[in-house]
């Protein structure tokens, strides 16, 4: 399976999420969907602990690496990282809008300097041989033109980048928190949908407010590929169908049950390295989401005194008998 084919499906990156106990989880839940490390600054990843912010499971490929960062030698050195570590695609980030990624010049303001954009990706694709793509919003602020998300695109394409993830909302970077921007600035999956029109041949991969079965059906139906990102977090187990919804996989999906089984063996052999189960726990509460008598486990991953033990028998506690399969359609 190629990596456009992985890409009709993907697991957005999430800063502080989806580090690689949540998408050891999540690649347990769903064999094909790419999936992605939360925004990484290259100023970490150059000069701090670039083992911590690159270590990752065999098991969770396909994963991409996604950068932060405006300067380019330094994005074209991380690419090299990201090649040399094992990461199939690098992914520049243009859509955080939070004031602490803008006052390092990166996130959603570069969508003002897509020539700084263009430069960037072509010294990243000139230093490694993985594919370099770009994830971005569809306009800043309040301006809703959609020439400057078209000429955004066409921009940085011509520098070689054939793959953009398009968060199907703006921007706005003053008066908003970041949390605010993923809920109040209006989705406008059209303006999506034009970019695929306008660009045939790139591939357009839409994000944003995506929540169930049908909206994710009707999303393939106009562009290359889905990217969802808080439903996968809060309700996992949903992801358990995207393999033989999105990809054809006939094979049947693990149980909640088989899942738990597996992220038992995996605590434990990370236990062992000295890694803290609290580290990981936080990521699996949800396993049982929308399940009768989950509360009571869910509680129990979140007990301070009761990780402190670091027993991996804590996952096997007061576990809900029940289950349900599926995302609401």
């Amino acid at each position: 399976m190629d990596l456009n084919t992985h890409r009709r499906f993907s697991i957005a990156p999430m800063l502080d999420w989806t580090d690689r106990h949540c998408r050891y989880f999540h690649r347990l839940l769903t064999h094909h969907s790419m999936l992605y490390t939360e925004m990484i600054n290259v100023n970490a990843l150059l000069h701090g602990d670039a083992a911590r912010h690159l270590d990752f499971h065999a098991a969770e490929h396909p994963v991409a690496l996604q950068l932060g960062g405006s300067d380019v030698d330094m994005l074209a050195q991380c690419a090299k990282v990201a090649q040399d570590w094992g990461y199939v695609e690098v992914n520049l980030n243009c859509g955080c809008p939070s004031e602490r990624v803008q006052s390092g010049s990166f996130g959603a303001c570069l969508m003002n300097e897509p020539e700084l954009v263009a430069n960037s990706v072509k010294a990243m694709r000139d230093a490694c041989e993985i594919d370099v793509t770009v994830k971005h919003r569809i306009g800043l602020d309040k301006n809703e033109d959609y020439d400057f998300v078209r000429d955004f695109i066409g921009v940085v394409s011509e520098a070689g980048c054939q793959t953009f993830i398009v968060h199907a909302r703006n921007a706005w970077l003053k008066g908003l928190s970041p949390r605010e921007n993923r809920d109040i600035p209006p989705l406008r999956y059209e303006v999506v949908h034009q970019l695929k029109k306008d660009y045939p041949r790139l591939n357009i991969i839409i994000n944003g407010g995506l929540t169930t079965y049908a909206a994710i059906d009707e999303q393939l139906q106009h562009v290359d590929g889905v990217m969802v990102g808080r439903e996968a977090y809060y309700d996992p187990y949903g992801l358990s169908q995207i393999d033989a919804r999105v990809f054809g996989d006939e094979r049947t999906p693990l149980t909640r049950h088989e899942v738990l089984e597996q992220l038992m063996l995996y605590a434990q052999a990370e236990i062992d390295k000295g890694v803290p189960l609290r580290a990981m726990t936080r990521h699996w509460i949800n396993l049982f989401h929308g399940v009768a008598g989950a509360r009571t486990w869910r509680r129990n991953l979140s007990d301070v005194r009761l990780l402190r033990d670091n027993d991996v028998r804590l996952l096997m506690k007061d576990v809900p008998n029940t289950v349900s399969d599926e995302w609401v359609e």
